[in-house]
């Protein structure tokens, strides 16, 4: 082994080397980051568990609200009606001093007659000259008046003892009102108390669950980057430690040119110095289409031989294939070059077992940089693996 072959293993172990450590850290910090999203995960669903009951609380109380609220109503119609019964009462008292004032009145005039008069009045009746007729009907008219006097009396009683049930009544319908309006007041306060509390809690709860999902969503987007990083990173290790089918250390020559193509199976070389990473009939990676040729991973820029003599018949760019090269080596033989940085031959050309025809590369949407190399009879793929000398 040379010098420079050793220095390039001892590069190639060292790369090696960091890109496994630091795959293994990079997997560590997923591992971390994802256990602190689900431990946040859990936060936000207590989080929202605890602002649902808050919720629900809120609901309780605004529905206690409401219905306190209809009660409010209901006393505050219960107020007018009294408003509007000590109002009357008011009116009836006010009623009830006019006429008593007036009956006390009438009752004064009546007693100040009869002082005057007194009884006397009976014995003139009686005394004098007058017609008996005429006495009898004063006589009536005396009686009426202190029957009169006895039922303005009577009266005056009788209103007296409803004013005096009236002022009662408008005491204690006062006290109702003012009674009404203390427990509107009481209640009230409460109410709106327990409701701006209610929503202070919600508030906060709601800030809460706004930066706890703005967290997981930067964390998520963390994870989603250091997953796509360890992917990478491990595609890079998985190809590292993938060997391939087996690596090719030597190019074609001009050794078996004039020979009959059907001669030089199990004699042939491939195209590129590089490894084999495929089998000819095996699936391709994250596709059920069979690979119909092999992939020779190999650096850019290195050198791509005609595996034998023959003539270019197609050199351009094809869609899945890159810059793509196809000699005929006659007999309905052929051989394909694809996914190459530069074609150097052109359709026509004529070949012999060796030309360099093309330079390494990654064109077709590749990758990785390499050469795709195809054997087919009459159209039909062959298995590369059978006609190289091993």
């Amino acid at each position: 082994m040379t010098t420079l072959s050793r220095h390039a293993l001892l590069l190639c172990i060292c790369l090696t080397a960091g890109i496994n450590s630091t795959h293994a850290l990079q997997q560590e910090e997923l591992d971390n980051l994802r256990k602190h999203i689900s431990v946040l995960q859990k936060e936000l669903e207590k989080t929202s568990e605890s602002q649902s009951e808050a919720t629900d609380e809120l609901r309780e109380s605004e529905r206690a609200i409401s219905n306190s609220k209809r009660k409010l109503a209901e006393l505050s119609l219960q107020h007018r009606a009294a408003d509007q019964t000590l109002e009357k009462l008011r009116q009836q008292a006010q009623q009830l001093e006019t006429n008593i004032q007036n009956q006390q009145a009438m009752l004064s005039k009546l007693l100040y007659q009869q002082y005057l008069g007194g009884k006397q009045e009976y014995f003139k009746l009686l005394l004098n000259n007058h017609d008996p007729d005429q006495a009898a009907r004063e006589m009536r008219y005396y009686e009426y008046i202190t029957r009169s006097r006895s039922t303005w009396l009577n009266m005056l009683r009788v209103n007296l003892a409803q004013l005096n049930e009236v002022v009662q009544q408008t005491q204690q319908k006062s006290g109702e009102i003012t009674a009404l309006q203390a427990e509107e007041n009481a209640q009230q306060k409460i109410l709106e108390k327990d409701r701006l509390a209610r929503q202070q809690v919600i508030s906060q709860f709601a800030q809460q669950l706004k930066q706890q999902r703005h967290e997981i969503g930067r964390l998520q987007r963390d994870e989603n980057r250091l997953s796509q990083l360890i992917a990478k990173l491990s595609k890079m290790l998985t190809r590292q430690k993938d060997k391939g089918v087996f690596n090719n250390d030597k190019l074609p020559d001009n050794r078996f040119d004039g020979k009959p193509f059907e001669q030089l199976k199990g004699k042939l070389t491939l195209p590129v110095m590089g490894e084999v990473v495929n089998k000819f009939g095996s699936a391709r990676p994250d596709s059920t289409v069979l690979w119909r040729g092999l992939m020779l991973r190999a650096a850019n820029g290195q050198p791509v031989k005609s595996v034998a003599a023959g003539r270019v018949v197609f050199a351009d760019w094809l869609r899945g294939f890159g810059n793509l090269l196809i000699i005929d080596h006659g007999k309905g033989y052929m051989s394909l070059y694809g996914n190459n940085e530069t074609l150097y031959k052109q359709v026509g050309d004529i070949l012999r077992g060796g030309d360099t025809v093309a330079a390494v590369g990654n064109s077709g949407g590749n990758e990785d940089s390499g050469v795709y190399f195809e054997l087919r009879h009459r159209g039909e793929p062959i298995d590369p693996l059978k006609w190289i000398a091993r």
